[in-house]
């Protein structure tokens, strides 16, 4: 933190400037060591150099600090990516940067300003949550609805609407409307159909046992599809590992 005038206290600042998510592969840069220095390799670096003043084209009755203002408020798109070594020609095709350009790090008036240079490195999420970047994953198994007995006519468009839209069709059936499950994967399992007493002993709500169906979110560093690719590239590695310690522990009886 070379200069920093606002009334965000540098500590506190640079805890907001450490969770802004950067646009970055992390496995194109190596780990660096407590006693390392930093290189092109190992760290990827960002200069913030912003400062507040008033607006001489805005009116002496102007309230609204983004029009009284210049740089009333400091956002991650104010973040300079300076690139060290070789990055600019191994990045130019996606150069470096905050992952959203309007995350809010600070607010100024008049006189105020931040002077900074930023460090960003390669860590874990075991870490720090920052580090990670998967946002929210979950699972769940795939929903199965078995309909049991006779549903037709009004009814059959009752039965739809107790499920979200896609998850069954009213089809024409030896001259009768009937439902007609089509796409389970899009059922919230809300158990909706149950309440309804016309339904009683004619539908089963039951789950896939072995389908498994896995939502991935990610923060924007890397794209779900690449953290799936990566999770079962990890998670195959720790399974080799674990064979090998239990072939040397057989070896050893």
């Amino acid at each position: 933190m070379l200069n920093n005038t606002g009334v965000i206290q540098d500590e506190v600042l640079s805890q907001r400037l450490g969770l802004i998510p950067i646009k970055a592969d992390p496995r194109e840069f190596s780990w660096k060591d407590a006693d390392e220095d930093p290189t092109d390799q190992n760290t990827i670096v960002f200069k913030l150099n912003i400062g507040c003043r008033f607006n001489p084209g805005a009116s002496s009755s102007e309230t609204d600090p983004k029009k009284k203002y210049i740089n009333s408020s400091v956002y991650s798109s104010h973040l300079k990516w300076d690139p060290k070594g070789d990055q600019a020609e191994r990045f130019s095709d996606s150069p470096i940067k905050p992952v959203h350009d309007d995350i809010l790090i600070a607010k100024l008036r008049p006189g105020q300003e931040i002077s900074c240079e930023l460090h960003c490195q390669k860590g874990i999420g075991r870490d720090h949550a920052k580090f990670s970047p998967v946002a929210t994953a979950s699972y769940r198994l795939l929903p199965k609805i078995i309909i049991t007995g006779d549903i037709s006519g009004d009814d059959a468009y009752k039965f739809q609407k107790c499920f979200p839209e896609g998850v069954v069709d009213v089809i024409s059936e030896n001259g009768k409307m009937v439902p007609k499950v089509v796409n389970p994967r899009k059922d919230t399992v809300s158990r909706e159909v149950l309440r309804h007493s016309e339904f009683d002993g004619k539908v089963k709500l039951e789950r896939v046992r072995d389908h498994f169906i896995f939502n991935i979110e990610s923060t924007g560093a890397i794209s779900p599809p690449e953290l799936l690719h990566m999770a079962i590239e990890i998670l195959a590695s720790k399974c080799q590992t674990l064979k090998q310690s239990i072939s040397s522990l057989l070896v050893k009886k």
